[in-house]
């Protein structure tokens, strides 16, 4: 059931993982430009795996699906703002790469606990797969489903 509050916390949600995309890009020098835009691909994938997650899928497949949304994001700002798409792609899959789980890996290897390292190693590699896979998925498709129309007509190579 989705009540105000949980749609607040998703809201809350996407506004940190929007700012958090934005504070990422300023790092990695984006063009200014493109701030907002990076922004809304990280806070829709950030959202998408939320809201997976709250409906009971696991951490892999809420990656996956927040990884199709966002690169499709992605390349559609590509078109739309003349730029590489890696400029959308590289900002707005900061959210979900498994930070906390590469820490926690190798936290536990130190502390000599290796049932815990290995489970937490197993989650992290299922997730970083689990990114791959919506990269690779959605990168394959062809470029005119991404393309602005002009005319009413769409452009096909």
């Amino acid at each position: 059931m989705i009540n105000v509050s949980l749609l607040l916390y998703w809201l809350l949600q996407m506004g940190v993982a929007f700012l958090s995309t934005i504070t990422f890009a300023i790092i990695f020098h984006t063009p200014r430009k493109e701030w907002l835009c990076c922004g809304f691909t990280g806070a829709v994938g950030w959202l998408v795996y939320v809201v997976c997650v709250h409906f009971g899928l696991d951490v892999a497949t809420a990656s996956f699906f927040a990884t199709l949304a966002l690169a499709w994001f992605a390349r559609v700002f590509a078109f739309w703002r003349k730029a590489p798409v890696t400029v959308f792609l590289i900002t707005g899959i900061f959210p979900l790469v498994p930070g906390a789980g590469i820490y926690y890996t190798g936290y536990h290897l130190f502390m000599s606990d290796n049932s815990l390292a290995l489970d937490k190693g197993l989650e992290t590699i299922k997730i970083a797969v689990a990114i791959a896979l919506g990269i690779g998925i959605v990168l394959s498709l062809p470029p005119f489903l991404f393309a602005p129309r002009k005319g009413g007509k769409e452009k096909r190579p």
